[in-house]
């Protein structure tokens, strides 16, 4: 069993793990994650992921949700597990003992220490308490003893480690927390349109309605930023009146957090077109993907025969136009602009009176985000104070042979301690 516990608390182990669970992060990035099975079907059969994974193998490897897989959540668990068990063997009895005052009593100790030297003088009692003085004015803790004194700074310093320790272990069970508890939803809506969010016991927890949505464009109409006008209404059944509604806008990089929930403006897509065939009242029909045709057009096939026959494709990929109307056999038929005048297409006048574009909202909810954050403090902290270095000093008057012993130590920046012991024993003997 010790010997389990050395090998899973063994500091190379969890260099590994943290090596395994970047790459792994990576993986999350570099594969779509949480679309449907389709999707990856249909990305990954035909040509498989480098070469080597299709769509039934990246979900079997649960590569579609990375970060929340059992084994990605096996990774952090081993590793907090390591991190524990590190600061229980290692980290945590080097602080005991860095806090406990070490006694050296004879000059023969001192000697055997990394920084030792021996004064001369002919009061080596006076000289020891001038040197306890000078010290606490230096902001050292001092422990004065008959004929000898120890001395200590920076033992804070002793705390970083297990401070980082602590902060990595917060941080993944923020993540883990975050992974299995968390919420995410992703919804293209059509301004007009609202979404209901249902808790638990299917009760009506907020609805987000979309007021308003645009699209700004630099002159070459290539998009630069996206802006939603939102209407958020909490629901609470609990509640005999109605909760008043709260009116938000959100664009890319300006999410919206309300009542633990954040909105993103995540994405943009042209949800319908507004048509007009001939003298028939304007029809707003739903506009589909086209992938086949580019990376974002959309568009619709309409019949222009009462029997459904000799039907066209109206292809566009803004919501200014122009509209591109292609035969059943691909030739271009024309081009329409929403607003304009009707053009006459395959012997019908079609006009179209204007394009609808949608929002494309992301909703999280993350319970493990403080925890995250905390956890990023906690090892921010201890990363700095163990950038402090720990600095040890004892000192022995032997009054009858007209000596005064110092000798000291360090943990951390032994070269910047060795000129600044030299430079304190100066100044006592100047003073």
């Amino acid at each position: 069993m010790k010997r389990l516990i050395a090998w899973i608390s063994d500091l190379r182990l969890a260099i590994g793990l943290l090596i395994v669970i970047a790459v792994a992060s990576g993986l999350g990035t570099l594969v779509p994650q949480k679309e449907s099975s389709a999707l990856y079907h249909r990305v990954y059969d035909a040509e498989p992921w480098l070469g080597l994974l299709n769509g039934d193998q990246i979900l079997a490897l649960q590569l579609d949700h990375v970060y929340s897989s059992s084994w990605f959540l096996g990774l952090l668990t081993w590793l907090g597990l390591s991190l524990i068990l590190c600061s229980v063997r290692r980290q945590w009895p080097a602080l005991q003992a860095a806090l406990r005052w070490i006694d050296y009593s004879s000059p023969r100790q001192l000697s055997k220490l990394t920084l030792a030297e021996t004064l001369s003088s002919a009061n080596a009692e006076g000289q020891l308490g001038q040197l306890q003085e000078l010290l606490i004015q230096r902001g050292w803790q001092v422990q004065p003893q008959a004929h000898r004194l120890a001395a200590r700074r920076g033992v804070s310093g002793r705390v970083g480690p297990l401070l980082v320790h602590a902060g990595l272990v917060v941080l993944m069970v923020g993540a883990a927390w975050g992974s299995l508890g968390g919420q995410r939803l992703e919804r293209f809506l059509a301004p007009g349109n609202e979404l209901e969010l249902l808790n638990s016991r299917g009760q009506t927890q907020l609805t987000v309605a979309l007021e308003g949505f645009g699209i700004e464009r630099d002159p070459a109409g290539r998009p630069e930023q996206f802006r939603s006008q939102l209407r958020l209404q909490p629901g609470d059944p609990s509640a005999e009146t109605a909760l008043p509604a709260s009116n938000r806008e959100i664009s890319v990089n300006h999410p919206l957090r309300f009542q633990g929930m954040t909105v993103y403006q995540a994405d943009w897509a042209l949800s319908a077109i507004q048509v007009q065939l001939g003298q028939s009242p304007i029809l707003e029909l739903p506009l589909q993907s086209f992938p086949q045709l580019g990376e974002q057009v959309w568009g619709i096939v309409l019949p222009t025969r009462p029997d459904g026959s000799n039907p066209v494709l109206l292809a566009l990929s803004s919501e200014e136009g122009p509209i591109t109307v292609y035969s059943a056999e691909a030739e271009i038929l024309g081009t329409l602009v929403p607003g304009g005048s009707a053009e006459e297409i395959a012997g019908i006048p079609l006009k179209i009176a204007g394009v609808v574009p949608a929002s494309g909202l992301l909703l999280k909810r993350d319970p493990g985000v403080p925890l995250v954050y905390a956890g990023f403090a906690i090892a921010l902290a201890g990363g700095a104070l163990s950038l402090i270095a720990t600095r040890q000093l004892w000192a022995i008057a032997e009054p009858d042979q007209h000596k005064l012993h110092v000798a000291g130590l360090c943990n951390r920046n032994l070269a910047a301690f060795s000129r600044e012991l030299p430079q304190l024993l100066a100044e006592l003997q100047q003073g």
